[in-house]
């Protein structure tokens, strides 16, 4: 309730069970999560970026690979959401662009294909996880997270190796050889 209606001298405390935003406008005890959501169903994706925002997330959401690429050359997102069978750039050309850009970027493929439809159990995608639509909203925000903290391990490791390399005299050109390292550990080469 805003100060504007509450009467006056009276204080407002949250209830049990209720959160609230610190400063930067996350959930309390919860990381800031940058959600990318490339859906070209249009309802999915508004029912999926509402449900996804009360839980903290910030989202921002595109309607093809083509647009999602543009939108992260601008901004930064941890995880990317993407609709396995886009229009024109598919998601899995989609996810191989993305992670040309941005080697560290976790994706989740949703699909409405039954399992073995697609080849999607071949080990071949390099996808965090693959979840069938309808979506089960609980086990997508959970993906979320665990394709998060993916990305954090992969980013604090890169970090680690940078110092190392830094270490014994190899000075700025260890990134190269740290992001050459990493690029072959998770299949990003070519």
């Amino acid at each position: 309730m805003s100060d504007r209606f509450r009467p006056a001298g009276e204080s407002f405390t949250p209830g049990p069970g209720s959160r609230s935003l610190n400063t930067e406008g996350t959930m309390e005890g919860k990381p800031h999560i940058k959600v990318l959501l490339i859906d070209d169903e249009v309802k999915v994706m508004e029912y999926l970026s509402r449900r996804l925002r009360r839980e903290g997330f910030s989202i921002k959401t595109t309607v093809s690979g083509e647009e999602a690429l543009d939108v992260v050359i601008r901004e930064a997102f941890d995880v990317a959401v993407v609709d396995r069978t886009l229009p024109g750039m598919d998601g899995e050309e989609t996810r191989k662009r993305l992670n040309r850009l941005v080697p560290s970027l976790q994706c989740i493929f949703l699909t409405g294909q039954q399992p073995g439809e697609s080849g999607l159990e071949s080990g071949r995608q390099a996808a965090f996880a693959t979840l069938r639509k309808p979506i089960e909203y609980k086990k997508l925000a959970d993906a979320i997270r665990q394709a998060y903290e993916k990305g954090r391990s992969q980013g604090q490791d890169l970090r680690d190796e940078v110092r190392q390399n830094q270490g014994i005299g190899q000075g700025g050109g260890g990134v190269v050889g740290a992001f050459r390292k990493l690029r072959r550990l998770y299949g990003l080469n070519g």
